[in-house]
């Protein structure tokens, strides 16, 4: 696979880990004191790989495809709401659970994409900061010195404008700290992916030369 069907199919997976995470974020999980909406499995995976694009193709592609994604959560609200305005056939029973699942609820809308936008841009910023500052070594501090920082922003940012004041502030901060703990901990787990991925991207296999806490550049 040449070097613009990689990107393509990053950016495939890049929105369409998003587009799951949305959508299977209205079930709420808990593990332990853990309560998180179930999205939070699938949206850290647009952070990795927004760092591995930034990696390899460069900042500009990389907005551009933050970018793209936000296109794409819009024309998914903008489908979602066509289909429940959709007369349901006389036969078709699951129309309440269809409304109860899918349907939109506008400040949520308003807070995903506000949270969306904020911190992946913050992110491809971030990780290239770091890139500079570092010399473009340690892969494995800028992808999660960026992260880290924009998963805060993410769900500060989320949760603040979705459910302050429609319950109490005790419940909010627990909310924003619990889901903060879950996102920093996946991110750090990913890290070794990001070096397979990165290793892939650019040509050199799914081992990185140099794989640890240093690579060679």
């Amino acid at each position: 696979m040449n070097q613009e069907g990689k990107l393509i199919l990053l950016s495939s997976l890049f929105a369409g880990a998003l587009l799951v995470a949305n959508f299977i974020a209205v079930k709420i999980v808990a593990a332990g004191p853990l309560i998180v909406p179930a999205g939070i499995i699938a949206y850290p995976l647009t952070f990795l790989l927004t760092d591995t694009i930034a990696e390899v193709y460069g900042r500009d592609t990389a907005r551009r495809v933050v970018w793209t994604g936000f296109g794409v959560n819009l024309l998914a609200v903008v489908l979602v709401m066509l289909a429940l305005r959709l007369p349901p056939a006389p036969f078709f029973a699951g129309e309440a659970a269809f409304g109860a699942t899918l349907g939109l609820v506008p400040r949520i809308v308003l807070a995903s994409l506000t949270a969306y936008l904020v911190s992946q841009h913050h992110d491809v910023l971030a990780f290239h900061f770091w890139r500079r500052l570092t010399g473009g070594r340690h892969l494995w501090l800028r992808n999660n010195a960026s992260t880290v920082v924009s998963q805060a922003l993410d769900t500060v940012l989320f949760i603040t404008i979705a459910f302050v004041g429609t319950m109490p502030l005790g419940v909010v901060v627990s909310l924003v700290v619990w889901q903060y703990l879950a996102k920093v901990i996946i991110a750090a787990a990913d890290t070794p992916l990001c070096y397979l991925l990165v290793g892939w991207a650019r040509g050199e296999g799914w081992r990185a030369p140099g794989y640890g806490l240093e690579e060679a550049e």
